[in-house]
């Protein structure tokens, strides 16, 4: 497993922070596998497999720089430069356009995991992969950035309400499952790789969540270090959303959705942007559902998270069991 040695100032001074460049190259990757995590992301792809998929076909140089960039073994470095405070898309692209080209082929035959393509072995490798990213964002994501960011703040509000209840090492073992763990004595498990641990005291250490189904590390020595993961509360369709018959009859179909979608922490922004419910709609729902003993409440800094209390928690099990037993 790869890990990071890393001390208290180091943790203490740990930040979340979004990305519009890390959303596109997890749009990119989601492009890559065409493989949906949900109905919603399914329906994404469905509309941008075809445009992307042509303009590949167009270009096969690019076409293969995607397919070793996005190897087996790693992903390519160039293409992922570590996040930054508050940074545009189109800045974060300038850097991998900006990459050396030799640096940009021996990423890639680290990818690969073994040698370079000679249709690969070329100078406009970073120019290449930076005008596909370019298309992405431009085609792919910027049209829905405002409702991914919303998501995307929404969950960094709730993953803060977790570092005040169980600390730094219960939101490092939840950002990607299985792939990152604290490990205590001042390590933190990033991967499942084996490479050397490396040590990051005093460096900047990121958290980057991203609407895809993806995640990723990336670093620049010695300053700076990032953990990309898949945030909670995907951009899926709440039409297509699993709610059990029983407890829609019981509750209605819109405030049922929205009581099965708590099973974690959120706020009205992240609810009414993950359900595209009006606000006004959410608030109502809420009222009801807190008055009814379902939700709890609590304020998390700025924001209100509301959650299934265990009243809430054994109603919609219950309506699960009963649609279990029925098929």
């Amino acid at each position: 497993m790869g890990w990071w040695q890393l001390n208290a100032d180091t943790l203490a001074r740990s930040r979340f922070v979004l990305s519009p460049f890390a959303e596109t190259f997890a749009s990119l990757r989601l492009l890559h596998g065409a493989t949906a995590a949900h109905p919603g992301e399914r329906r994404w792809l469905d509309e941008q497999l075809p445009g992307y998929r042509a303009r590949l076909a167009a270009d096969p140089v690019t076409a293969l720089l995607v397919r070793a960039g996005l190897g087996r073994v790693w992903t390519a470095d160039f293409l992922t430069p570590t996040p930054r405070d508050r940074e545009s898309a189109e800045a974060g692209i300038a850097r991998v356009r900006a990459a050396r080209p030799e640096d940009a082929r021996a990423h890639l035959r680290l990818s690969l995991g073994g040698p370079l393509p000679a249709a690969l072995d070329r100078d406009d490798l970073p120019d290449r992969a930076a005008d596909l990213l370019t298309y992405v964002w431009e085609a792919a994501v910027r049209p829905s950035w405002d409702r991914r960011r919303r998501i995307l703040e929404a969950d960094v509000v709730a993953r803060t309400a977790q570092v005040s209840r169980g600390g730094w090492a219960e939101v490092l073992d939840s950002v990607r499952p299985g792939r990152t763990r604290w490990l205590g004595s001042n390590r933190l498990q990033v991967n499942l790789h084996e490479y050397p641990p490396r040590e990051i005291s005093g460096a900047d250490l990121l958290l980057v969540p991203v609407t895809p189904k993806s995640g990723w590390v990336s670093w620049e020595e010695p300053d700076r270090y990032a953990l990309v993961y898949a945030c909670a509360g995907a951009l899926s369709d709440p039409s297509e959303r699993a709610v059990p018959a029983g407890l829609e009859a019981l509750l209605g179909a819109a405030r049922a959705g929205v009581l099965v979608l708590l099973d974690a922490p959120m706020s009205t922004t992240h609810i009414t942007a993950v359900t595209g419910q009006g606000l006004g709609s959410v608030g109502r729902h809420l009222r009801i559902l807190l008055d009814a003993g379902l939700v709890e409440r609590r304020r998390a800094g700025r924001s209100v998270l509301y959650g299934r209390t265990a009243a809430g928690d054994v109603l919609v099990e219950a309506g699960t069991r009963t649609v279990t037993r029925r098929s």
